[in-house]
């Protein structure tokens, strides 16, 4: 049987992604400063303004405008072109009375995934996808294309047969650019990004789309509007696998939306490259307040000769999943967020949560 996966990826200079990076990077900043600071920051972009909002709980300053304008910067925007409206508070104490004994942040459901299918164990339509925006953003910062801005997208479809990879059936990439002829542009794109990412994939009768609209020369805030949380597949597994539906940047540790969703993919990761499954799902549930998971689920699709009553026995043996033992297992406290905020939370060895815990079958 065939079927057909399609995943997106975004650039660092896409208006979500800024708002993501901006959020992580205010986190990064309290964390810095004080570790057990509580942040859920908030931002919205768009022409001319920057919007930071939310709910910090912290015993230091940070300069929050002076965040704004070097992230900007840093990804390749004008800081002077964008006015900045902070508008930050405390966390709610009614919150703060479950948090500070251990227990999560909130209630919700997080979920991990795991595959065989490429060497980093994320499904391959993502995986290729971040590496298309990744190049990117790279031949543009050391000036192979200079005519390349910020802003851009990918998108990857692969065709599968009973289950495994078998060819690239098309791909979309799409960058803001600088006034030039089209058809030149797209014949450099193939050449510097997109022919050395798929060069060990099958791309025959490979349908290739470059600014299929033609030309991109308004980009980034100045044509749309972002928002903190709003590319939520694209941080995780493309749509392979379930969403709980929490969003990650700009959240500390404590609130299991983030903190949790990282557990539940160190411990997919590690049960399949254990080979204990080819293909494994982990479900974890939280009500607010509380420390231990109300709910544990796994679902390897077949792939393993193991049941699940003792797959679910095996996670409890191996893996605190409270709130507290989660940020001490993987040092959730560092100031490390930013780097996530761009071309996945998962699938890049840097991240704690995606070193593997070899597993006794």
């Amino acid at each position: 049987m065939k079927n057909y996966i399609a995943s997106e990826s975004v650039t660092e200079g896409h208006p979500d992604k800024v708002c993501d990076q901006i959020s992580d990077a205010v986190l990064d900043a309290v964390l810095t400063k004080d570790p057990n600071g509580r942040v859920a920051c908030e931002v919205m972009i768009t022409k001319g303004i920057v919007i930071v909002a939310g709910e910090i709980s912290t015993k230091c300053y940070v300069d929050i405008p002076e965040i704004v304008n070097r992230t900007l910067e840093e990804i390749g925007y004008n800081p002077n072109e964008f006015g900045i409206m902070n508008s930050i508070q405390r966390q709610s104490s009614d919150i703060a009375l479950g948090v500070d004994k251990g227990g999560a942040g909130d209630q919700g459901i997080m979920y991990g995934y795991a595959t065989n299918e490429t060497p980093s164990l994320m499904p391959l339509p993502i995986y290729l996808a971040h590496k298309l925006t990744e190049k990117l953003t790279e031949v543009r910062r050391n000036y192979t294309l200079k005519f390349l801005k910020p802003d851009g997208k990918s998108q990857v479809t692969v065709e599968y047969e009973n289950g495994i990879p078998k060819r690239i059936s098309n791909i979309v990439v799409s960058s803001h650019h600088s006034r030039m002829n089209i058809e030149n542009l797209r014949e450099k794109i193939k050449k510097e990004v997109i022919d050395p990412c798929l060069k060990d994939y099958n791309t025959e009768d490979t349908e290739i789309f470059i600014n299929p609209t033609g030309n991109f020369e308004i980009g980034g805030p100045t044509a749309d509007t972002g928002l903190t949380g709003r590319k939520i597949i694209v941080d995780t597994y493309g749509g392979v696998g379930r969403h709980g539906g929490g969003a990650f940047s700009g959240k500390d540790p404590s609130k299991v939306d983030r903190s949790a969703a990282y557990m539940a993919r160190h411990i997919a990761k590690s049960i399949v490259a254990s080979k204990i499954a080819n293909r494994c799902e982990v479900q974890l549930a939280y009500a607010i307040g509380i420390d231990e998971p109300v709910n544990i689920a796994i679902d390897t699709f077949k792939s393993s000769n193991y049941s699940t009553s003792s797959l679910i026995n095996l996670i409890k043996n191996n893996f605190d999943l409270t709130p507290k033992g989660i940020i001490e297992y993987l040092n959730l406290k560092l100031p490390i967020y930013k780097a996530t905020a761009s071309y996945g939370h998962f699938g890049r060895d840097i991240f704690s949560w995606e070193k593997i815990k070899q597993l006794k079958k």
